[in-house]
């Protein structure tokens, strides 16, 4: 049990953070004409379905 003590204790000294890399934050991209329209036509495509659903429920 003494040598797992002193064997974890061995790797808390010598794992730093020092040898890590810095983390470098990515840069978001912006959103192109073509991801714009089809995000938009998904979103009328959801929203007409909503209606259709919310009729179909209130006749009921």
């Amino acid at each position: 049990m003494r040598f797992l003590t002193t064997l974890s204790g061995l790797f808390c000294l010598f794992s730093t953070t020092g040898l890590a890399a810095e983390f470098d934050r990515p840069i978001p991209q912006a959103q192109s004409a073509t991801a714009e329209f089809w995000f938009a036509l998904g979103s009328l495509a959801l929203i007409a379905a909503l209606v259709l659903v919310q009729r179909l429920v209130a006749r009921s």
